[in-house]
């Protein structure tokens, strides 16, 4: 599969493509093989100074090639390692914010690593706990996962982070809304001392730059697209409806069979369970993917969703980053995001690998502020398309059941946040309960001194220790 013209130049006779990144051997041909024929600009900068040992800070879009500037240097020097691994341990260690971003991860890794003989395994909430913990049993090369359950693994003695050497984290600003962080530096405070790191977000606030001066040693940084912008080969548009409106403007939408594959994103899960029962009620086929719902259920949504099954795919901003399905035709806003970079993540869902995309937002005056927010950052104005402010709003049928729902006002727990709107682990004015305390007082502790719940020792590493208490939920 490999074809000497990327690999040399021809009028040069120097090599060219992946191979003048440094990257050879089996390696390299299961690139080509996967069809990663010329590297991105992202790949560019970033894999010749992994390979020298340096660690990265990256700002770069979703869709950008992320995953292979990061993956093809450790694969690397993981295969020059040879196959040896202690049990419980992991040689690399990739950290993504949401269970989707970190299946992905895995799949490309495996296309990249085929025949080389490197181990996986995924590490996340929503699924069975027991075949994780007996993947990672006997060691592995790469271990991809959600912060929150591996937080909980360590803590409890079945992972060992003492012998990893490479740690990346993947879409950090996220990680950050997600309330993640303070998981995430526990997490990078266990690996290795002389690990290499590398960061990759999409934004960079500054709570992120003041996490890689904590993480990272004298990185190399590249930046690959101005922050917050979306392709250019996605059409952005905007049509004004009042909330009532909505619903009936989408199935009109939909009816168009130019619509081919379609995300519909809304600002809470709620709202994204109802839209699919409105949807269903006109006659839509949808798959439905946000927090409440299963890891398997979320993965079938994504299935079918990918092969055809179902062409509408209704989401919260769950899916705005990390998914990846080849030809999405568009993507609605049924609600605007409470946060206008989740708008750039939103529609870059479409318009991927050079190909055109279309983005439409569908706008209530209440959300005029939002839309402000949002031209800001995409440094444009929105055209408007179509306005029904002026027409009735339908009535709705009264056979249709009318639920009621105590759901906040958006997506807090997903990120960082209670329904107090105070983050985990902030002060309050009420005392809140301690967790229920895990064993007994350890027989040598002075009298009345207690380990704080939920601390515990990592196993194999003296040094090193998980504070804290247990998170009442989990974002991934």
């Amino acid at each position: 599969m490999t074809n000497e013209n990327t690999l040399l130049d021809k009028d040069t006779g120097e090599l060219s493509g992946f191979a003048a990144l440094g990257i050879s051997g089996a390696l390299l041909k299961a690139t080509h093989a996967a069809g990663f024929a010329e590297p991105k600009p992202i790949q560019i900068q970033a894999i010749p100074p992994q390979l020298e040992g340096r660690d990265i800070f990256g700002i770069a879009q979703t869709g950008s090639g992320k995953t292979a500037a990061f993956a093809l240097p450790i694969l690397s020097k993981i295969i020059a390692l040879g196959t040896k691994r202690r049990p419980k341990t992991a040689r690399a260690l990739i950290l993504a914010p949401t269970r989707e971003l970190a299946v992905q991860i895995e799949d490309t890794i495996k296309i990249l690593a085929k025949g080389a003989h490197i181990s996986t395994a995924l590490v996340l909430g929503g699924v069975s706990r027991f075949s994780q913990v007996k993947k990672i049993a006997p060691g592995v090369d790469v271990l991809i996962a959600t912060p929150g359950r591996l937080t909980d693994l360590v803590r409890e003695g079945d992972l060992m982070l003492a012998d990893t050497k490479w740690l990346v984290l993947d879409e950090g600003d996220r990680m950050l809304d997600m309330g993640f962080i303070n998981d995430v530096k526990r997490i990078a405070k266990a690996t290795a001392p002389d690990r290499q790191t590398a960061l990759f977000s999409a934004t960079m606030p500054d709570e992120i730059a003041e996490l890689a001066k904590g993480l990272l040693k004298n990185p190399v940084r590249v930046e690959v697209a101005p922050q917050s912008t979306a392709a250019a080969e996605i059409v952005q548009s905007v049509v004004l409806a009042r909330t009532k409106q909505k619903r009936q403007v989408l199935s009109k939408m939909l009816a168009d069979e130019a619509m081919r594959s379609v995300i519909v994103f809304s600002r809470t899960k709620h709202g994204a369970d109802r839209v699919t029962k409105d949807l269903a009620r006109d006659g839509f086929n949808a798959a439905v993917i946000h927090g409440n719902k299963s890891q398997n259920a979320r993965q079938k949504a994504l299935n079918d969703f990918r092969d055809g099954s179902v062409r509408i795919l209704v989401a919260t901003d769950i899916a705005a980053r990390g998914i990846d399905v080849p030809g999405i035709s568009h993507v609605v806003n049924f609600d605007l995001p409470d946060e206008a970079e989740s708008y750039v993540h939103r529609i870059g869902r479409t318009g991927r690998n050079g190909r055109d995309g279309i983005a439409i937002t569908l706008c209530d005056p209440s959300e005029n502020s939002k839309l402000r927010q949002v031209e800001r950052i995409i440094r444009m104005r929105l055209p408007v398309i179509a306005d029904h402010l002026g027409s009735p709003d339908p009535q709705r049928d009264p056979k249709e059941k009318t639920e009621r729902h105590f759901e906040p006002a958006n997506d807090r727990e997903h990120h960082g946040v209670r329904r107090d709107g105070r983050r985990p682990g902030s002060g309050g004015g009420k005392r809140q309960f301690a967790p229920k305390p895990q064993g007994e007082r350890p027989a040598g502790a002075p009298n009345g001194e207690r380990k704080p719940d939920g601390f515990k020792r990592f196993k194999g590493n003296n040094k090193r220790r998980f504070g804290g208490k247990r998170p009442a939920n989990r974002a991934a």
